[in-house]
Order: structure tokens, then sequence, then C-alpha cells
């Protein structure tokens, strides 16, 4: 097997990432800063959409779909746990905050 490497283009690689050649990017972002309500809604989208991915790889397995193999299948499942129980430890701390807060007194 040969391997060819080729040389590294840093102007190619600094257009593709969407900057200037001094760093800067091409156009001013004027989206509005994040905020924690939105990024909570994104994380728990992705979560939903991991477990509806996993669910429908389940049925593609059971339904012996030859596209569909058994290892992607369980990564898929893998993944979908991670990000369920990350998302209800993030509620567990919330709710413990929440409660912190509340027993405050003023």
């Amino acid at each position: 097997m040969k391997v060819d490497l080729k040389p590294f283009d840093f102007a190619q690689a600094v257009a593709r990432a969407g900057l200037r050649p001094d760093g800067t990017p091409l156009a001013p972002r004027t989206a509005a800063p994040a905020s924690f309500q939105s990024a909570l809604a994104q994380a728990l989208k992705s979560v939903s959409a991991q477990q509806l991915e996993a669910q429908r790889l389940q049925r593609e397995v059971q339904l012996d779909n030859p596209n569909v193999s058994l290892e992607q299948t369980m990564i898929a499942m893998q993944r979908a746990q991670i990000g369920f129980q990350a998302t209800l430890q993030v509620r567990n701390r919330l709710v413990q905050a929440y409660s912190e807060i509340m027993n405050m007194q003023v």
C-alpha cells in the first residue's frame, strides 16, 4: 500500500474554517448570545433525537434490515443512554440548587 502525503495548505484550511488569513472571521456574527434556556432546550432536543434514532435502529434490527448492523444499533443505544443519564444529572443539580435557594433566609 502506497501512502502519499500532501503538504499542508494553511490558506485553504483557514478559508474552510471561515476565517481570513489573519484569523478574524469573514463575516461578523449578528446572532444574539445564547441563553441558558436555549442551550438547555437544544440539549434536550439532542437527547430526544438520539433516543429516537436508537429506537429506529432497534426496530430495523428486529425487522432484519441488512443495512443496519447490530454494532451500530448498540452504539446508538449507548449514546442515548449516556445522554439521558447526563440530562438526569443536570436536572437533579438544578432541583438541588432551586431547593437551596428556596431555603435561604432573606
